[in-house]
């Protein structure tokens, strides 16, 4: 934590009008450059009114406005005042999954990105991963194949497995990013995956998939992964169709959300 001194010259004045949309910036500037680091206590409402040049209630809006984006927290008590935050993958992800929901994208825009991504993902884990987590993965593969097997599985618990399973490869790659980016993708939607586990023969098929993907993975073999992951997507869009046909609704409610 900066010791009172090093805050006082922290900010500039800000002119009227859009002041607490420029005090916002300026914080947020300063917590992304690290000169405002993660637990660091804001300057008191009087020492920023200061170097504002403003009054309390721009503060106020300012620090709620960053606040809502998740950058500061607002504490109470003898040492209460605005902390910097320290974010995780949980914030951005949960950011990135609100987004998302908010957005709604093609299946197929969504089916052919999580391709491309569990492509590069399982590449990543082969090259990077300890033995032990691509065992570890198959082991989980192997419960999940078993678990859709059972005549009437429990489907909340499978999905549940499957979001960990890919959580878990993303995380093998060793690359933040396409963990965050699969966070995201988990805490929104799946790709519409639980289509395939609602029908027996294609939830089968996808079991099997998955428990060979994560063996080719236990074994290195990045071409035999790659096509499986090729032939899950396969079942995936060939699933789809068949349901739309069903419905007779191109844009069928069950295509759009699959938190049901």
């Amino acid at each position: 934590m900066k010791p009172p001194s090093e805050s006082l010259h922290l900010f500039m004045p800000v002119q009227a009008g859009r002041a607490s949309e420029e005090i916002a910036l300026q914080i947020e500037a300063a917590i992304v450059d690290g000169r405002l680091a993660p637990g660091t206590r804001l300057p008191s409402e009087r020492e920023m009114q200061s170097q504002f040049g403003t009054g309390r209630g721009v503060i106020r809006e300012a620090i709620k406005v960053l606040k809502q984006k998740g950058l500061l927290e607002v504490k109470k008590g003898a040492k209460g005042g605005a902390y910097v935050r320290q974010l995780d993958v949980g914030n951005i992800s949960e950011s990135l999954a609100l987004f998302l929901k908010q957005h709604p994208v093609d299946p197929e825009k969504l089916i052919e990105f999580r391709e491309t991504i569990d492509r590069t993902i399982a590449q990543l884990a082969i090259a990077h991963a300890d033995q032990s987590e691509k065992d570890e993965l198959y082991q989980e593969a192997l419960r999940l194949e078993a678990m859709l097997r059972e005549d009437e599985p429990d489907l909340v618990a499978t999905s549940e497995l499957d979001r960990q399973l890919n959580i878990k490869l993303a995380s093998m790659g060793r690359n933040p990013l396409f963990e965050w980016v699969m966070h995201a993708l988990q805490m929104g939607f799946s790709s519409h995956d639980y289509a395939l586990y609602e029908d027996r023969t294609y939830r089968l098929r996808a079991a099997a998939n998955w428990s060979d993907t994560a063996k080719a993975i236990v074994g290195g073999e990045i071409m035999r992964a790659l096509a499986f992951i090729g032939h899950h997507y396969v079942l995936l869009r060939k699933c789809i169709e068949e349901k739309a046909a069903h419905t007779h609704e191109p844009n069928a409610e069950f295509l759009q959300d699959d938190n049901q």
